[in-house]
């Protein structure tokens, strides 16, 4: 009895590494991109990318027959979701990288906009993961996609203001 149960848990240990080794890379620049942190300073996206990990192991068992990738994903988009609520809710906390591309946008729009455009996943999955419902995904989804095809404009520069105020 023993040696069948260390043999089952060398068989899923070998399996979920395999899993990390073919999912891990991708799993972590999807949280890279949520958290809008900088790819060689992402501390924020690992501590996302363990706790996924750690949550499709724990399960690893029940996943017969569901793909652990989208698990893994699931937990992550909601896991950020979920911490997202809290940093960003008025605290000023946990501010984006500022180089990032997606620095531009609220952690809402950076998770639908990675979910949709780099996951490809579909409005209807995103919307009932998030609880939102299709229509507004894709609201937010446009409406982020434009952000980052036409920027919003920074405030004009000193010398523009002087001779602005100066007429």
């Amino acid at each position: 009895m023993r040696e069948r149960h260390a043999f089952q848990d060398a068989r899923r240990a070998r399996e979920f590494e395999a899993f990390v080794a073919g999912a891990a890379g991708r799993l972590l620049h999807t949280a890279t991109l949520l958290t809008a942190e900088a790819p060689a300073d992402n501390p924020r996206a690992r501590r996302l990318l363990a706790l996924a990990l750690a949550h499709t192991y724990a399960g690893w068992d029940r996943l017969r027959g569901e793909d652990p990738y989208d698990h893994a994903r699931q937990y992550l988009a909601t896991r950020f979701a979920r911490g997202a609520w809290h940093q960003y809710g008025g605290l000023g906390r946990a501010r984006p990288h500022p180089d990032s591309a997606l620095a531009v946008l609220g952690p809402q729009e950076r998770l639908i906009l990675v979910l949709r455009l780099y996951e490809g996943v579909a409005e209807e999955q995103t919307a009932a993961l998030l609880g939102l419902p299709v229509e507004r995904v894709r609201t937010i989804c446009d409406r982020a996609t434009a952000t980052l095809l036409h920027p919003p404009r920074g405030p004009a520069p000193a010398v523009v203001r002087a001779r602005a105020a100066a007429s």
